[in-house]
């Protein structure tokens, strides 16, 4: 429970962030490639896209740590491991990104959310409630 607790904390800030960025806060310089200080419409969508998709994987991280049972086990075990293999991308994406805010600042956040998101695939947290 404590690492599918962490990854929910740092997706919440990351929602916010990307709240900020569809908002049109001037922080697009650590997203997106870091191309646009204000962001385009489309990545703005991109960015309120993004908190969906947060809200998700947050959602597989309780399934897979056994905190909530709406999905099979089966199908909880596979979705993390999707998970786990999209920070792992965005470790990459992040680290070669041209915008050094943007590298400097996201690789280690999605760093640390691909460990905790192996962590919680590999079944290490598990909630287990007592009898």
């Amino acid at each position: 429970m404590p690492f599918a607790l962490a990854l929910t904390v740092i997706l919440a800030l990351l929602a916010v962030f990307q709240i900020a960025l569809a908002a049109r806060a001037p922080w697009g310089h650590f997203a997106w490639g870091g191309q646009h200080r204000v962001l385009p419409r489309n990545l703005r969508i991109g960015s309120a896209v993004s908190i969906v998709i947060y809200a998700l994987i947050a959602f597989i991280a309780w399934e897979r740590a056994g905190i909530t049972s709406l999905l099979p086990d089966a199908v909880a075990q596979v979705a993390m491991w999707i998970v786990f293999a999209y920070f792992a991308i965005g470790i990459v994406m992040n680290a070669i990104s041209r915008s050094k805010p943007e590298r400097y600042t996201m690789t280690p956040v999605v760093l640390v959310l691909a460990v905790l998101s192996l962590l919680i695939a590999m079944g290490f947290g598990e909630y287990a409630m007592a009898i």
